[in-house]
Order: structure tokens, then sequence, then C-alpha cells
């Protein structure tokens, strides 16, 4: 949306939380937006400030260095509060809990948050070259019986892509399986915990 032809953002304050290398901040003045904040509490804004200004922002973009929830801004209220804060499976090193201090502290009754609404997906699959690799490779380490470790590197979550290609793979769901649906506006920032029961049918069990 931010740099799509609309007029969402046409004379609208907009606050960009994480702002990073001031990207988005720049898409959303480009946009139409009457003035730009921008919060980032890591070094990189100090080059995201000539960032701005080499692309001819310095007049609607402001940038602030600290943290969202110690920092103030020169207005009460903003009219959209956009941000890329969506970590590894969607929550793990995310910045949910600073997106949401900074709706209730800022975002004026109507505002609108971007993203709004984000959804959670799950698909089984088995990769036989990691769990070699990772997992069974403590049965024999130089001869030494360690298996006592693979517990602990079973539990232990790894990032990764998966590339369609590697023959390795194997689904252990037919599809993916969407699970959990955020919706941002209304996500209490004090909820620590998200349940659901949802219901899958593996395609075999030779590898669980």
């Amino acid at each position: 949306m931010l740099n799509q032809p609309t007029h969402v953002l046409d004379f609208k304050i907009v606050l960009d939380v994480g702002c990073g290398t001031g990207i988005l901040c720049m898409f959303a003045a480009q946009a139409g937006a009457k003035r730009v904040f921008g919060i980032d509490c890591s070094s990189i804004i100090d080059q995201a400030k000539v960032i701005v200004q080499k692309n001819g922002f310095a007049s609607q973009i402001e940038l602030i260095k600290g943290k969202v929830e110690e920092v103030e801004l020169p207005v009460q209220k903003v009219d959209i509060i956009c941000s890329e804060w969506m970590g590894y499976f969607l929550l793990y090193e995310s910045m949910l809990d600073t997106v949401l201090f900074a709706r209730d502290k800022w975002l004026k009754t109507g505002g609108l948050l971007l993203p709004d609404k984000v959804t959670m997906y799950i698909c089984g699959l088995e990769d036989a070259a990691v769990r070699r690799d990772r997992i069974d490779f403590w049965d024999d380490v130089y001869g030494f019986d360690m298996t006592p470790l693979k517990d602990i590197a079973l539990h232990e979550p790894v990032v990764d892509v998966v590339a369609k290609e590697v023959s390795s793979v194997s689904l252990l769901l037919p599809a993916s399986f969407s699970f959990f649906l955020f919706q941002l506006c209304l996500f209490p920032i004090d909820s620590h915990s998200l349940s659901t029961r949802p219901s899958l049918q593996t395609l075999f069990l030779s590898l669980i």
C-alpha cells in the first residue's frame, strides 16, 4: 500500500515503529503523508537521517533515536502506524509488544495499523538430512555415545529456509495450515499467551 497510488495516506500523520533505514517512512511520504515520524533505537537511524535528506524528504520526515517506550513525539496522536515488526515464525524475536505500546499511546481513535491483520501458518515436514546431521549425529561422535544431547537438540529451534528441490524433505501434512489470526487493532498488549487447538492429520507416521 505504501508504494502504490492511494489516497489512504494523503495529508496524514504517520509513525513508523522500528524505522531502520527509513524506507517505510519514505514510502509513506511519497504516498502523500503530511508528516512522518520514525523511531529506532539502533545506530542505523544515523544513516537513515542522511538517506532521508539525500532523497528530499527532510521537510516531511523526522527520525527519532531511542526506545519507543521512552521517547516522546512532537504530536499527541498519529493517524497511521506502520511497522515491519514481524519476526521468525511471526513472533520469535518480533517487535509486537512495541507496536502495541505505540498503538495504545499514539494512535488516534479510528486510526490505521499497517499491517492490521497477520496470519500464522504451520506445515509439518521431515528433512532426513537435517535429522541425520543435527539429531542422529549424537549417536556416535568419534566412537562415543552422546545420546543424552539428542533431547536438547530436538528442543532447540532451528531457523532455516526449506528449498522445494531438496530431495531429503518429506511433507508430513498435505498443505500449510492457517491456525492463528492476529487483528492488531484489537489484540491486548497484556496478552502473553496464545492458544489454539488445530486438528491435523499426517500423511504418514514413519518419521514422527
